[in-house]
């Protein structure tokens, strides 16, 4: 099962609601950029590259009635609109300023939204080519090779095909076995709800674990390699991704297990010397103490609730990109 993270329609970008997953598959037909940064700010589509592509998608529905005349300004003022909808995920930016460049007129912003779209798959697939040569050249062939993620940097990340469990879905069609320890990735349960329902999915064996569990997984089990996505990397390879993932990797180096990240070229920030200087997003403490409708922590407890950590160059062994592996010292 290869859900179509985003889909054009002809007059709307189609979604995968992902608020909705597991319990159900509901589909959104996204048409104005008001409603383009409502979805991306409430992760109803969520994952750096798949929100890129839907931030140019909104771009053009924010432009597509524009005139000559009017078409610069309504186009930065939309550019500068969607760049307000999340801080953290570099890919939107890098979209909008992509957008900015070649978008001469509405339809030219509409061909290059769908190039995008073609250009994020054969990406992700050659992540998941360099992915699997490197898992296989650490582990070896002939068993099932074991790994843990966390969040989600699937399928649903991207435009459909993934770019941390890519190498898993080309390994899968080439008869290597994986078994999968999925963090479940708190506060909102990205690795529970969308990380093992695509795996199950897909037939990849997958074991769900709460992210507190991480040291025992290592010590009960023999853990292959880490594998994760990002949402930004810096120039000298710090990663930025979901909050917990900086933990993980602390536990992966006292455990001396490799720590992978896997992500495009177009997620590395170069403007930015080190982590220190990626905006980390604040979201809403109703996530923490009313997650999923349910009060569990007392009113008016205080919270601090960043939607992602930045793990240090240093605990990061390799960078996967649909260019090849690179390897530190970072100098990206």
């Amino acid at each position: 099962m290869m859900l179509k993270t985003l889909q054009w329609t002809g007059n709307a970008l189609r979604l995968v609601d992902q608020t909705r997953l597991p319990g159900e598959i509901v589909y959104v037909d996204i048409a104005t950029p008001e409603a383009m940064h409502d979805a991306i700010r409430r992760l109803v589509v969520r994952g750096a590259p798949a929100i890129g592509i839907a931030a140019a998608f909104g771009v053009y529905l924010g432009v597509k009635e524009s005139n000559d005349a009017s078409f610069p300004a309504d186009r930065e003022k939309v550019c500068k609109y969607l760049a307000t909808s999340r801080p953290t995920a570099v890919n939107l930016f890098w979209a909008i300023e992509r957008i900015r460049r070649i978008g001469t007129s509405p339809q030219r912003i509409l061909q290059e939204c769908l190039v995008m779209i073609d250009e994020d798959n054969a990406v992700c697939r050659a992540i998941g080519e360099h992915g699997l040569n490197l898992l296989l050249s650490h582990c070896g062939t002939g068993r099932v090779i074991n790994l843990i993620t966390h969040c989600n940097a699937g399928g649903l990340a991207t435009a459909q095909f993934g770019t941390a469990l890519a190498p898993m879905y080309v390994g899968k069609e080439r008869g290597v076995k994986f078994h999968v320890f999925a963090d479940e990735t708190r506060p909102l349960l990205q690795g529970a709800r969308i990380t093992a329902m695509e795996l199950l999915a897909n037939g990849i064996d997958c074991t769900l674990v709460c992210d507190s569990m991480a040291a025992s997984v290592f010590t009960n089990h023999k853990i292959d390699a880490v594998i994760v996505g990002t949402d930004r990397v810096a120039a000298n390879g710090d990663v930025a991704n979901k909050i917990g993932t900086h933990t993980l990797a602390i536990v992966a180096r006292r455990f001396a297990v490799p720590f992978y990240v896997a992500c495009p070229t177009s997620t590395i920030d170069r403007t930015l010397a080190n982590g220190t200087l990626i905006p980390i997003e604040q979201r809403n403490p109703e996530e923490i103490t009313c997650g999923f409708g349910r009060r569990t922590a007392p009113e008016g407890v205080k919270c601090f609730n960043p939607a992602f950590d930045v793990t240090p160059a240093e605990l990061v062994s390799a960078i996967i990109t649909e260019k090849g592996v690179l390897r530190p010292p970072y100098a990206l």
